[in-house]
């Protein structure tokens, strides 16, 4: 049975000033570290599931806090603010769930779900392969049935053989949702499953050298006759395809509002270093021309975050919002990077230099115009549906 959404509410923003508070506090002050060691930051996403921040808008009856997406996306705003990797992998985490939580059977939520989303365990999203990156239908990865079939055509046990990649959190994760063909090369043959961490069988390639997220490790996940029980395949065999897309159209409003958060972070440096920076015999923040460029630099954030929430809006309603996510995820990552890149103009020689966090900001801004689909896949998504509501 479906539940109805609440909208914000008092408690909500309540929330939102917590994760606020906790990512001054508990996520910010370890960005620099892990992120110049490339080190994955697995004790500030325990903190964050401890706090209960990993299933937020899940149903309570599994362990989540069944809160709409528009208090959620908030959060991972918050989030990505203090330290991007960590918004994003909060965000990815989600992706992981949503399988089970929209597909998943009455069984397997009772068994997965609350561990999932309770902060025990920490996901990965298994869907690119290095031949099949925008053209998902393309996958090579296969799971091949053995033993008893049941009236929905699922086997009794899967082997899964293939590779991953780009595959985030691979090598710490606690499962992987992974996406296999099962059928036809055809793309509807593909299914959901769910793969433990632990399954022998399951191995992970050297993590990728990134020109941004140093702390967001990202492997090649590589699977050889991976074992896993046909109670583990999400959903109806062969209808995965479907399933991908969907969890994609979330997925899409949690980079929105990770790039949001950047574009912001990015946004308050410049500011504060500006109204500090004395040139001149005067702060450079009261020159006309820098003063325009910050004003720039808020109102396309503050647009950013409105597409965000609207979609958002939509999704909370139960109304089509596939068109909607494209937008704000084509829009506010291509914000972040531009206002990144005014961050660094901003500061000058400083904005250059490690010593200030702009000259990550923008590194990790790129690669928003990149995963969740390309910003080009995002406008082929916008136009095409655009084209179709002419009937």
């Amino acid at each position: 049975m479906a539940v109805t959404r609440l909208m914000p509410t008092p408690e909500s923003e309540d929330l939102i000033a917590l994760v606020r508070d906790i990512a001054a506090k508990e996520v910010a002050p370890k960005a620099d570290r892990y992120e110049k060691n490339a080190e994955f930051p697995a004790e500030v996403f325990h903190t964050l599931g401890e706090a209960g921040l990993l299933g937020l808008p899940f149903d309570e009856e599994f362990g989540g806090a069944n809160q709409p997406y528009e208090v959620y996306l908030q959060c991972i705003e918050e989030l990505s603010s203090a330290w991007m990797a960590i918004g994003v992998g909060v965000s990815i985490h989600v992706l992981t769930c949503f399988p089970i939580n929209s597909y998943g059977t009455q069984e397997q939520k009772e068994r997965l779900l609350p561990s999932m989303i309770g902060g025990e365990w920490f996901g990965s999203y298994c869907l690119s392969e290095p031949a099949a990156g925008s053209d998902v239908a393309s996958m090579r990865t296969k799971a091949v049935g053995s033993g008893d079939v049941d009236e929905t055509g699922r086997s009794e046990e899967y082997a899964i053989s293939g590779g991953k990649m780009w595959i985030s959190h691979a090598g710490h994760a606690d499962f992987y949702t992974t996406f296999a063909r099962t059928g036809e090369n055809d793309g509807k043959g593909i299914s959901c499953f769910h793969v433990p961490g632990d399954a022998p069988g399951l191995t992970f390639a050297e993590p990728e050298r990134k020109m941004g997220l140093h702390s967001d490790t990202v492997r090649e996940v590589l699977y050889d006759k991976v074992t896993v029980p046909g109670e583990n395949l999400i959903g109806t065999p062969g209808k995965g395809l479907g399933i991908a897309l969907a969890a994609l159209d979330s997925g899409r409003l949690g980079i929105a509002a990770a790039s949001t958060g950047l574009a912001q972070a990015a946004t308050d440096l410049a500011l504060k270093y500006a109204a500090e920076r004395q040139q001149f015999g005067k702060p450079i923040a009261e020159n006309q021309g820098l003063q325009f460029m910050l004003a720039d630099m808020q109102a396309q954030t503050s647009a950013a975050r409105a597409t965000y929430l609207h979609a958002a809006r939509l999704k909370d309603a139960g109304k089509k919002f596939s068109r909607e996510a494209a937008i704000a995820k084509l829009f506010a990552s291509d914000t972040a990077m531009k206002v990144t890149t005014d961050a660094i103009q901003v500061l000058g020689g400083y904005g250059y230099t490690t010593d200030f966090p702009a000259e990550r900001y923008f590194r990790d801004a790129k690669i928003t115009q990149i995963f969740e689909g390309t910003n080009q896949i995002q406008r082929m998504v916008i136009a095409r549906d655009m084209l179709k509501s002419l009937g």
